[in-house]
């Protein structure tokens, strides 16, 4: 029995995406292997983060990174970075200090989303720039460089971006809005990887901070993200997450970080409850180096998986498969199951979660009939139990 069915718990099979509500993906063995051996031995967690950073910054270009508690830990401690920085009198002020100075953060308006919360835990507000002219479809103009300018005031202390494919502005040309105003971008980038070639393109267009979740795509721990960027704000953001209950007399700054004196030794920061333990760390970086190195060899099993998918439903009355490339998703391969009526769909994937296992498809298409078949989070023949559970309940 598996540890869930001992404790009671119905088994799922994932092939919705890599939601967080059913625990992301599944790790790969490169990352559980490093957990176990990490699990083994006692480590000073700043050493180990500053590895991590090596090898994280290699993969990415950026000065320095650090493991996080998921991309929501990151965005929160990216925000207390670009509010605190280095100064040690900020740092132990936070989240009081951003409340107190009414520190602001400028996003687009159509970038607004529920993770927004992570900059109000550091305690920023957010501050809306531009229209949803394009967004909404009702007209051609983005939101344009003076716009993102005119909303940026005294206490302005960063300028967020979401990066979506297919949605502007260009990143580029935020980033020179903020650096005429020396001011620091963030990119929430949390499930924008693959395609590979992401890991660098953020800090190429002059992202400041970058925030990734590690368990999705990337197959590593399903709680743990990445912050990659400038060296003082990676810093800050470290010094804010990990354990000061230390004697000052005896403190070194870690040096792969602080490279500047600082005034004094912070104390816990804000970011402790979004520490990540040792065994995180080094399943993070190994599931990084994995993904690297394998990414083509992942996505040809996606598609294999896409493709038995879809032949395993073919000739079946009442549905139409579509294969999407992931050339066409830009990300990885997907396949849409179509109902007629549309109805059947939402019933369908209703009677799957219901059932044992419980099986999931993405319904974010539900209200047009379709039903998205996402094979990332699948284990090896998953694909057919997910054809052959839609089979019988359309009496096939």
């Amino acid at each position: 029995m598996s540890i869930y069915e001992r404790l009671g718990v119905r088994p799922v099979i994932n092939a919705a995406g890599t939601l967080t509500r059913l625990g992301g993906t599944l790790m790969c063995a490169e990352a559980l292997e490093a957990m176990r051996e990490a699990a083994q031995g006692a480590v000073a967690i700043e050493e180990l983060q500053e590895a991590a950073s090596r090898v994280i910054a290699g993969h990415t270009g950026a000065e320095a990174a650090l493991v996080t508690s998921g991309a929501f830990g990151a965005l929160a401690l990216a925000a207390g970075a670009c509010i605190a920085g280095l100064d040690v009198k900020r740092i132990n002020r936070m989240p009081h200090y951003g409340w107190e100075q009414g520190a602001e953060i400028v996003i687009c308006r159509h970038h607004r989303n529920s993770y927004d919360k992570a900059f109000e835990v550091a305690g920023a507000r957010l501050v809306d720039a531009g229209f949803l002219d394009r967004s909404l479809g009702v007209g051609v103009r983005e939101v344009e460089p003076e716009e993102i300018d005119a909303a940026v005031g005294p206490r302005t202390v960063a300028i967020a971006y979401v990066a979506m494919q297919g949605v502007g502005p260009e990143l580029a040309m935020v980033s020179q809005v903020a650096h005429a105003r020396s001011l620091p971008v963030i990119v929430d980038a949390a499930n924008q990887v693959p395609p590979v070639h992401n890991l660098r393109r953020f800090i190429e267009d002059g992202a400041d901070l970058v925030c990734m979740s590690g368990g999705k795509a990337f197959r590593g721990p399903q709680s743990s993200g990445f912050l990659l960027g400038r060296r003082d704000l990676v810093a800050s953001a470290l010094l804010q997450q990990v354990d000061m209950d230390v004697a000052p007399s005896s403190w070194t700054p870690p040096k792969e970080f602080v490279d500047r004196p600082l005034n004094g030794v912070p104390r816990h920061g804000f970011g402790r409850g979004f520490k990540v333990g040792k065994e995180e760390i080094a399943g993070a970086v190994a599931a990084l180096d994995a993904f690297v190195a394998k990414e083509p060899a992942y996505q040809a099993q996606w598609t294999e998986r896409c493709v038995r998918f879809a032949a395993a439903l073919a000739g079946i009355a009442g549905i139409e498969t579509v294969l999407i490339p992931r050339e066409a998703t830009g990300r990885v391969p997907l396949v849409e199951v179509i109902f007629a009526p549309a109805g059947r769909a939402a019933q369908v994937s209703r009677e799957l979660r219901d059932g044992v296992p419980s099986i999931h498809l993405n319904e974010r298409r539900v209200n047009e009939g379709r039903l998205t078949f996402n094979p990332v989070g699948l284990g090896d023949g998953q694909e057919d139990i997910v054809a052959a559970g839609i089979r019988r309940r359309l009496g096939h």
